[in-house]
């Protein structure tokens, strides 16, 4: 079997022609390595094309991902034109691969930063393996970094083993490729240099962050940490539990998920970018590059579902440590816990295919978001059943949090899509505030407090009755977005999810149905069709068409559900990886890439599917039985 042939049994292949650069590619079209501090996106013809170092939310070193001129880049890509890549992670790792194929030759490159289960010895490199797996294949270097998102074009200083960028304000990224590579500058910037490979020969490319100078490769002991790298990541893998229909969705994900994790806090961002647009030419860019209080119910339930219990741990211990460190509950958090900077636009950048503004902070920290409080009190039950056990110090912050929110729950909020257009009565926030008093009743009981079980039981019943009084539409068919206007809105489908009423009730069928026919796009789903004050379109939302999957599971339409996941399964680019939307017309991806909300809703409604079916194919026929179960095992 020849190669090209080979590379087709593992993934899509990319084809390059003599014009394209591949910066007009799509948002999907990149692998994600990291290192538990921070990740880079590895496009398909092998440049990197967006890392911030040394953190997630550092700024920039290569954002040519939002600006092809000024952003920066490096890369290693064959010189001959046309070439074809196919790109895989090697089975269970983040570890990379990408296989370029020219007429007569071809290269294998893998890629991956070193890994550590110690936090505190990452070493903050990119390594990169360059085998020719056939023929002769010259092969283009490209070394152009920009610090702090571009704004700094640095020095660049030529040494007997590779280069090294010096930065205004002391930053300092050396690029080592081995003896005999003859760099040479660039008119458009940085370096470059051509190697030539043949069958059977490699060489290492190493990107080292803080290095004093360039060494030579031996020192930087690629080998080493390539073993050890994929060691880990599969020893870590293999400790998934799930072993269903969608597991190599489900590992992906997990996979994924994990990359996404600060590994020193435990906290998890929604997505390694920034301002990567909702939709081509709108102005919908956001900075992801933070960890929200609203993930953390989702990622403890999911990752203890699939046996990633430390992981859960360390999310929920990073909450409530952020939470107690700033004597009261945020939106959102940076990845050590503090507070999320300003939101500020970057004019130097042109974003996204020319779709800016490039923001870099995030104007939604200062938004009153009652549903956060919601998230933490699940969480914290989520802890308790999956078998932590809550302190008595975690015990009261939760007492002054739920306290507090028997009193701000009457309040109007931004909501959970964070609307510029002011407050309202958000049906989805008077929910979760519903769900903090039902089950922080339940934590009540559980440390032998009989007068907050009472109360705050008594209070989640006034919510409950409060937003089947004002949160229903007229018709009294379905619950609406907002008391006094309610228009379709895909989070209340989470009123399933979370249980607020028999799941079968005519008030929740109608419901999930209304929901589903207001907000169709094809396959997919929109979040709401309401004014935001945001300007410009967006695409169909790859959580909500998961959580329509669960709620479709949870009353016992099982066809209906499998035929709502695959095709959001679908929408996974060429190595797994989910967007936050994408466009309904053809499934491309939008938004900040990869996406944790999107792989947490993949996992939870695959469990829930999964569940459905098996109790189903067991001989469980009756529906009301098969939904009672399914609630029962995984709420």
């Amino acid at each position: 079997m020849d190669i090209l042939s080979a590379a087709r049994h593992l993934t899509r292949p990319f084809l390059f022609t003599a014009d394209d650069d591949g910066a007009g590619r799509s948002i999907g079209a990149h692998g994600l390595i990291g290192d538990g501090h921070t990740a880079a996106l590895v496009r398909v013809d092998g440049a990197i094309d967006w890392l911030c170092l040394p953190r997630f939310d550092s700024p920039s070193t290569f954002a040519a991902l939002l600006d092809p001129e000024r952003g920066g880049i490096t890369a290693v890509t064959p010189r001959a034109r046309p070439f074809r890549s196919v790109q895989r992670y090697d089975p269970d790792t983040n570890v990379l691969e990408t296989l370029f194929t020219i007429e007569g030759g071809g290269v294998r490159v893998t890629d991956f930063m070193p890994w550590s289960d110690d936090s505190r010895s990452s070493i903050h490199e990119v390594h990169r393996r360059l085998q020719g797996v056939g023929g002769t294949v010259e092969m283009q270097l490209v070394f152009d970094p920009r610090f702090a998102y571009g704004a700094d074009i640095p020095r660049i200083d030529l040494g007997e083993h590779g280069v090294i960028a010096c930065g205004a304000n002391g930053e300092r990224l050396a690029c080592v490729a081995g003896q005999g590579v003859g760099w040479t500058r660039r008119e458009q910037g940085g370096v470059e240099a051509t190697v030539r490979l043949r069958a059977g020969e490699q060489r290492w490319v190493v990107l080292s962050w803080d290095a004093p100078r360039p060494e030579p490769v031996p020192a930087y002991r690629p080998f080493d940490h390539l073993r050890t790298t994929r060691t880990l990541w599969r020893q870590w893998s293999g400790g998934l539990q799930y072993d269903g229909p969608w597991r190599h969705h489900v590992m992906r994900s997990a996979l994924l998920l994990k990359l996404l994790m600060y590994a020193p806090t435990g906290g998890i961002v929604a997505a390694p970018t920034t301002s990567l647009p909702e939709w081509v030419g709108g102005g919908r860019n956001w900075d992801y590059r933070y960890t929200w209080t609203r993930d953390a119910a989702l990622a403890i339930r999911a990752t203890n579902l699939i046996g990633f219990s430390p992981e859960a741990g360390q999310f929920f211990h990073f909450v409530r440590d952020a939470v107690d460190a700033h004597d009261g509950l945020s939106v959102m958090y940076t990845v050590d816990g503090g507070a999320v900077p300003e939101e500020q636009e970057l004019a130097h950048l042109a974003g996204y295919r020319g779709t800016g503004p490039v923001r870099i902070g995030n104007g939604a920290r200062r938004q009153l978001q009652l549903d956060s409080a919601g998230a933490l009190v699940d969480a914290a039950h989520l802890f308790e059943h999956f078998g932590g056990a809550l302190t008595l110090r975690v015990w009261r912050k939760i007492v002054s949090v739920v306290e507090r929110l028997r009193e701000d729950w009457r309040r109007p909020d931004h909501g959970i899509w964070e609307p510029r257009t002011g407050k309202r009565h958000h049906v989805h926030s008077k929910l979760m505030c519903w769900l903090a008093l039902d089950r922080g009743s339940a934590l009540a009981a559980a440390f032998g407090d009989a007068t907050l079980h009472d109360a705050w039981r008594a209070g989640a019943a006034e919510i409950h009755a409060d937003i089947c009084q004002y949160g229903v539409d007229p018709t009294g068919a379905h619950f609406g977005g907002a008391y006094g206007d309610p228009y379709p809105d895909a989070s209340l489908l989470l009123l399933a999810v979370h249980g607020f009423m028999d799941d079968d009730a005519p008030l929740m069928r109608g419901t999930v149905d209304w929901v589903w026919r207001e907000l169709r796009e094809g396959p997919y789903l929109r979040r709401y069709r309401a004014d935001d004050g945001v300007a410009g379109a967006e695409g169909a939302f790859v959580l909500c068409g998961f959580w329509l999957s669960e709620a479709l599971a949870l009353q016992g339409r099982l066809d209906e559900a499998l035929e709502v996941f695959n095709a959001h399964a679908a929408v996974t680019n060429h190595v797994g990886l989910l967007a936050e939307e994408v466009d309904p017309r053809d499934g491309t991806p939008l938004g900040n890439f990869p996406q944790a909300f999107s792989h947490l809703g993949l996992i939870n409604a695959a469990l829930r599917l999964d569940l459905g079916i098996r109790l189903r194919d067991e001989g469980s026929h009756r529906s009301p039985h098969l939904i009672r179960e399914m609630a029962r095992r995984l709420r």
